[in-house]
């Protein structure tokens, strides 16, 4: 099913980096808003930076891709050290296919990390690699984010369970 995700956590921070090695993840897809930090935060929060530097140390590599433009992207991924592929127009699955060239790593081995079933999860899909979603860290107030998480509800998988 496209909207299904392969993987779900209740929040990046969650994921055990063990889990990737299991999975055989050797590089991951990274996406910004509400699954590594807040809407227009330009540091990750306390958690998700430490579960980060857990990642990095693991020698996963990493790329963000996101729909925003550079001027919010670049701040967010400079603060961590990594690449980035802005006006990713997620779902489509160029921003995808780009940051996978850019990782150089098969896809089969590749997986993405986003907090939307019909941005992430759905990109995820029509690039041929495995998404994981999250849930996001809060709730949007604009307009269109409030319409989309609305439709979207049915299609949310069960939250993990403690």
């Amino acid at each position: 099913m496209l909207f299904k995700p392969t993987y779900v956590f209740d929040s990046a921070a969650d994921i055990p980096v063990d889990f990737f090695r299991e999975q055989s993840v050797r590089a991951l897809i990274l996406d910004l808003d509400n699954t590594l930090t807040t809407h227009n935060n330009p540091v990750p929060d306390t958690k998700r930076y430490d579960w980060f530097k857990r990642v990095r140390a693991s020698g996963l590599k990493m790329i963000i891709v996101s729909n925003n433009h550079p001027e919010r992207v670049k701040p967010f991924a400079e603060e961590l050290g990594l690449d980035f592929v802005p006006d990713g127009k997620k779902p489509r699955p160029k921003g995808y296919n780009e940051a996978i060239r850019r990782l150089g790593v098969d896809k089969k081995h590749v997986a993405a990390i986003g907090d939307q079933i019909f941005t992430d999860v759905l990109g995820c899909k029509l690039a041929g690699i495995r998404s994981i979603f999250v849930f996001p860290i809060e709730p949007e107030t604009g307009f269109w984010f409030r319409v989309k998480r609305k439709i979207e509800r049915p299609l949310l998988p069960k939250k993990v369970k403690e």
